[in-house]
C-alpha cells in the first residue's frame, strides 16, 4: 500500500512540473498564465501520457501475437508504413482533416505490420534476436522507401518531423485524436485473456478454442491505430512498446489483464518524465521527448539483454 501510495505521489508531482516548467512564467497567477495553462501545458501533458500508455500498450500486444518479447511495433515496420501512408495523403490532398490522416496512416500501418507478421513466419525461432533483426532490417527497407517520396516531392522536413517524437508543438485543438487510445486501451480490456491465449502460439491458441485469426486481426488493428494517432500528432517514439512491457513483466509476472493498468501508467509517466526533462536541461530550449527516452530505452534495454531473470516469490 505504501509503495502504491508512493508512485501515485510521484505521478501527481510529476504532472505538476508538467504543467509549471517552461519557457514563460505562471507564478503571476494572472489571465494570461492561466491560459497558457489551459491551451499548452494541459493538452501537452495529456498528449505525453496518451502517447505512453498507448505505445506501452501496443507493445504488449505486439509481443504476444509475435511470442517473442524483443519486439515491439517500432521494430516491426509499423511507424515506417504510417509514415508512408501519411506522405502519401498529404501529396494527394494536402488539405484532408487530421483524422482522414490518421485513417490511411493506419491502414498503411496495418499493411506493413501484415508484412512484417508474413515475414516472420519464416525465421526461426530457436534465437530470440533474429526476429527483432529481422524487422530492423524490414522497418530500415520502408523507412529509405519513404525517405525516397519524400526527397523527390521535397517533403525531407516533413518526414523528419514525423520521424522524431516531440511534444512542443502540442496545443488546443492538435492533440484530442490521441484520445482514441483511451478508447482502444477500454477495447484491449476487454479481450485481455484472449491476448494472453494468443500468446501461447496458434496451437495451444486453437485448441483452446479461440479463434486465433480474428483475435490477431483486432490485435493487429489496435496496434495500427495507436502508432498511426500516435505518428500523425507528435510523431515516433522508440522503445516505449519493448522496455515497458519487459520492466513490468519483470515486476509483476505475466497476468495481461492484472497488468494492463500497469503498463499504461508505467508508459504514460516514464514519456512524461522523457518530456519534462527535455524541457529542463537545456532551458529555454527543449530537446525532444523522443530523443531523451531514446538514450534512456537503449540503456534499459540493454540491462534487460544482460539482467539475470526475474525471481519471484509470491
Amino acid at each position: 500500500m505504501i509503495r502504491w501510495l508512493v508512485i501515485c505521489g510521484g505521478v501527481i508531482c510529476l504532472i505538476t512540473a508538467s504543467l509549471l516548467i517552461g519557457a514563460a512564467s505562471l507564478w503571476s497567477g494572472d489571465f494570461e498564465a492561466r491560459w497558457l495553462i489551459m491551451v499548452s501545458r494541459l493538452p501537452r501533458t495529456a498528449a505525453a501520457m496518451l502517447t505512453g500508455a498507448g505505445l506501452a500498450l501496443a507493445g504488449v500486444v505486439m509481443q504476444q501475437v509475435v511470442q517473442n518479447r524483443l519486439v515491439e511495433p517500432g521494430l516491426t515496420g509499423t511507424p515506417e508504413a504510417a509514415m508512408l501512408g501519411l506522405l502519401g495523403i498529404t501529396l494527394i490532398a494536402p488539405g484532408a482533416a487530421i483524422f482522414a490522416k490518421m485513417c490511411v496512416a493506419g491502414v498503411t500501418a496495418m499493411a506493413g505490420t501484415l508484412g512484417f507478421l508474413t515475414l516472420s513466419r519464416f525465421v526461426p525461432r530457436g534465437d530470440p534476436m533474429l526476429l527483432p533483426l529481422v524487422g530492423i532490417i524490414y522497418a530500415g527497407i520502408l523507412g529509405a522507401i519513404a525517405l525516397w517520396f519524400a526527397w523527390t516531392t521535397d517533403l525531407v522536413q516533413f518526414l523528419g518531423i514525423a520521424l522524431l517524437g516531440d511534444f512542443s508543438g502540442i496545443v488546443q485543438g492538435r492533440y484530442e485524436l490521441l484520445w482514441i487510445i483511451a478508447a482502444l486501451a477500454a477495447l484491449l480490456v476487454l479481450i485481455a485473456d484472449r491476448i494472453t491465449i494468443l500468446g501461447l502460439g496458434e496451437t495451444y491458441a486453437r485448441s483452446l478454442g479461440l479463434d486465433y485469426r480474428q483475435t490477431q486481426t483486432i490485435g493487429l488493428v489496435i496496434v495500427a491505430l495507436t502508432m498511426a494517432a500516435v505518428v500523425v500528432t507528435v510523431g515516433a517514439m522508440p522503445f516505449v512498446g519493448l522496455i515497458v512491457p519487459n520492466l513490468v513483466s519483470r515486476w509483476r509476472g505475466d497476468n495481461l489483464r492484472a497488468n494492463l493498468w500497469v503498463v499504461a501508467l508505467s508508459g504514460a509517466t516514464l514519456v512524461l518524465a522523457a518530456d519534462v526533462l527535455g524541457r529542463i536541461l537545456r532551458s529555454p530550449y527543449e530537446i525532444p521527448a523522443a530523443t531523451i527516452f531514446a538514450v534512456f530505452g537503449a540503456g534499459v534495454f540493454l540491462w534487460l539483454l544482460y539482467a539475470r531473470p526475474a525471481v519471484r516469490h509470491d
